[in-house]
C-alpha cells in the first residue's frame, strides 16, 4: 500500500514538473540500449535546493515505480522535520531514512535497509550549495564518504550519476517560493558498479578514491557548457 501511495506522489510531482518546467535531460558517455534498467545506486551531485524533486519530471514511469517499491533514500533529519517539504520528502521512496550528520545509528539504519532489490538514492555531498558556490559554513562543496559505504554494500548492477545543472534560478536556499517556467537541466551517466569498484581498488583507500573521482566527474558534467557527446535521455 505504501508503494502505491509513494508512486502516486511521485507521479503528481512528475506531472507538476512537466507542466511548469522545461526538462533538459541528456545522457553523457556510452549509453546502453536499456539505460534505466539494473540501476542499484543513484548518486545525485550538485545539491542546490530542496525543490530538487522536480527533477522527477525527466524520469520514466518505470524508474519512479521502482523507487516507490524498492527505493532507499537517506534524508537529513532537519529536512524531514520541515512542515511541508518534510512531508513530501517522506514520500519520495519506499524507505526514507532520517539521518544526522554523524556516522551513528542512523547511518547504520540506512545500510540495514539495503536488500538485493533495493535502489539507493543518495546526495553524496550531504548539504546544499549556496548562491556563492559554497555550503552554509562557507566551505567548498565536497563529496562525503557515505557513498563509498553504499558501493561497498552493493557489489553489482549500475550506478546512475545524476549531474544537476543547479536550481538556484528556480529556488535557492533561504528563498520561500519557487520561480516557474524555467529550464531544469540534468546530465546522466551510467557506470557498472563492479567495474567501477575494480577501477578504484588499485588506489588503496577506496573511500578517498570514490570521493576524488565523483568530485572530478561533478566538476566536469555540472558545468553550464553543453556536452558535445550528450544524448537525449528518452
Amino acid at each position: 500500500m505504501r508503494a502505491v501511495a509513494v508512486f502516486l506522489v511521485l507521479l503528481a510531482v512528475k506531472l507538476v514538473s512537466r507542466l511548469f518546467y522545461r526538462q533538459d535531460f541528456r545522457f553523457v558517455g556510452d549509453v546502453p540500449s536499456d539505460p534505466w534498467r539494473r540501476i542499484r545506486v543513484v548518486a545525485f551531485l550538485n545539491h542546490t535546493s530542496l525543490y530538487e524533486p522536480i527533477f522527477a519530471g525527466g524520469a520514466p514511469l518505470g524508474f519512479l515505480w521502482r523507487l516507490a517499491r524498492h527505493g532507499v533514500v537517506p534524508a537529513a533529519q532537519k529536512t524531514i522535520d520541515r512542515p511541508l517539504v518534510g512531508l513530501l520528502f517522506r514520500f519520495v521512496a519506499r524507505n526514507v531514512v532520517a539521518i544526522t550528520r554523524e556516522r551513528d545509528h542512523t547511518w547504520a539504519a540506512v545500510l540495514g535497509r539495503i536488500h538485493p532489490d533495493s535502489m539507493v538514492v543518495i546526495l553524496p555531498e550531504g548539504r546544499m550549495k549556496r548562491r556563492g558556490g559554497l555550503d552554509a559554513q562557507g566551505q567548498p562543496m565536497t563529496v562525503r564518504g557515505g557513498i563509498a559505504d553504499i558501493l561497498a554494500a552493493i557489489p553489482e548492477g549500475r550506478m546512475l550519476l545524476a549531474y544537476s545543472g543547479g536550481l538556484h534560478h528556480v529556488q535557492a536556499p533561504g528563498e520561500r517560493f519557487p520561480r516557474l517556467f524555467k529550464t531544469v537541466r540534468m546530465r546522466l551517466e551510467l557506470v557498472e558498479i563492479a567495474d567501477y569498484r575494480r577501477s578504484l581498488a588499485p588506489r588503496g583507500d577506496f573511500k578517498a578514491a570514490v570521493k576524488e573521482d565523483l568530485e572530478r566527474r561533478r566538476d566536469r558534467h555540472c558545468a553550464p557548457a553543453e556536452e558535445a557527446s550528450a544524448q537525449p535521455a528518452g
